[in-house]
């Protein structure tokens, strides 16, 4: 018997690097339309990774779209819509019926989500290889095309902490490597600093509130300062029942905030739940797991999202919805995108038809996003300003009429077409607002 020879080099249609919510809704895609996919993930399954766990329609749209059993008996928890919380006025509004998303939101935590898209992409295909740290782009000298990578695979069997060196071929390559994609940084692609930023922190503790069928949205965050001296900050903290017992408690914050850079946010969380009703159960003492924080990209914040042979999705270009921090819909909604135009661009028979195809990705995300990002950022620019905010939070939650049309436009619920006149009115200002 032969010894195996050492494993050293991989070829595909398309290697898709990282196995969140995008990477692992590109390669599902991929792989259901018969290309040769190859899925590499740094860290095994399950993984932790910092989120709020829900869903809105938009994402649970998505996961109808993969296939997956998103039924309660398979453990997800559905909700009916939000709760929004400020300027001493509590609001509870349903997600809106509308023909192109389901009325009903989900919620799952993020190390088991993102473990089932990467099972269904394999189940579809797709050759997923876990502890497979990427490294440097493999460049062809002579067109300055990405055709690969270099990488480190560890052995996900045996855990040993032993990597040995591989190559990965391909004539394109997805970066989902989330906001620090070293990839996209190899390729000369950098964060713009013109785009919104946000930061996420949260954690879990034990409570009662734990099956709570709404998700919460706190649209004022203090920074108790001391008699005199309260901040409303730019931002907003939210609360999800997670239906085993636990519930997420967490905050987003936009570095269009003055004290963006100076302040601890892990302090602002725990202040913030010290100042929540004790029966709720939001203590030091009832919390499971440490308090982890993540960037959140937002708005286009790395362009181009195509160019000689790499495309981004998800985080690693910038897709997270500067209205409300909503990142999983829109990873894996360009995912899908990703996946349509690399299918097209495969199925055409010379490298010219190809690049005409694929150069039409960046185009179909600024189309689809842009209009309604731009409308975001000037969003975010208002809210920056502690009077404006104080304003919305005391005006606009009284108005029940103008709350069910800011939840349309908050978390981009529209019906494209023969919507009522509050989506023609978001289709018309997304469509006339530049695109970002």
């Amino acid at each position: 018997m032969t010894e195996p020879q050492p494993l050293t080099e991989h070829t595909a249609d398309v290697i898709v690097v990282g196995a969140g919510p995008a990477g692992s809704t590109t390669a599902y895609h991929l792989a259901k339309a018969g290309l040769d996919v190859l899925l590499l993930e740094k860290t095994a399954f399950p993984r932790e990774k910092v989120c709020g766990d829900g869903l809105t329609p938009r994402a649970t749209k998505q996961l109808v779209s993969m296939g997956i059993d998103i039924s309660e008996e398979a453990g997800w928890l559905r909700n009916k819509g939000l709760r929004i919380i400020g300027g001493g006025v509590r609001l509870q509004l349903d997600w809106p019926d509308l023909a192109a998303y389901p009325n009903y939101g989900l919620v799952r935590k993020r190390d088991d989500f993102d473990e089932q898209l990467a099972r269904q992409a394999q189940k579809a295909g797709a050759r997923l290889y876990e502890r497979c740290n990427v490294g440097a782009p493999i460049i062809d000298d002579r067109t300055g095309r990405i055709k690969g990578v270099h990488a480190k695979l560890g052995d996900a069997e045996s855990g040993s902490k032993e990597k040995r060196d591989v190559t990965f071929h391909a004539p394109l390559v997805v970066a989902a490597d989330g906001n620090s994609t070293r990839l996209s940084l190899a390729m000369g692609l950098h964060r713009r600093e013109d785009r919104p930023m946000g930061v996420a922190v949260r954690t879990y503790f034990t409570s009662p509130r734990h099956d709570d069928d709404y998700l919460e949205s706190w649209l004022e965050l203090w920074d108790r300062r001391g008699p005199g001296e309260d901040r409303l900050l730019p931002g907003y903290g939210w609360i999800f029942g997670m239906g085993d017992g636990t519930s997420n408690v967490g905050l987003g914050v936009l570095n269009t905030s003055s004290s963006f850079k100076e302040l601890d946010w892990r302090e602002v969380l725990k202040a913030w739940c010290a100042s929540m009703p004790e029966e709720w159960g939001y203590t030091p003492d009832n919390m499971t797991g440490p308090i982890r924080g993540a960037a959140l990209p937002m708005a286009f914040n790395r362009q181009p999202h195509y160019t000689k042979g790499l495309l981004l999705v998800g985080d690693a270009g910038g897709l997270v919805n500067p209205f409300n921090g909503e990142g999983i819909a829109y990873a894996m909604e360009s995912g899908q995108i990703a996946a349509d135009v690399i299918v097209q661009a495969h199925a055409r028979s010379t490298p010219g038809q190809r690049e005409l195809a694929l150069r039409s990705y960046p185009r179909i995300l600024k189309d689809t996003y842009g209009g309604y990002y731009t409308l975001g950022r000037a969003f975010v620019k208002l809210i920056g300003n502690p009077k404006v905010m104080k304003l919305a939070t005391e005006r606009g939650l009284t108005h029940p009429l103008l709350m069910k049309f800011t939840l349309k436009l908050l978390a981009n619920l529209t019906d494209p077409t023969g919507g009522d006149a509050m989506d023609r009115i978001i289709n018309g200002l997304s469509k006339v607002a530049p695109k970002a």
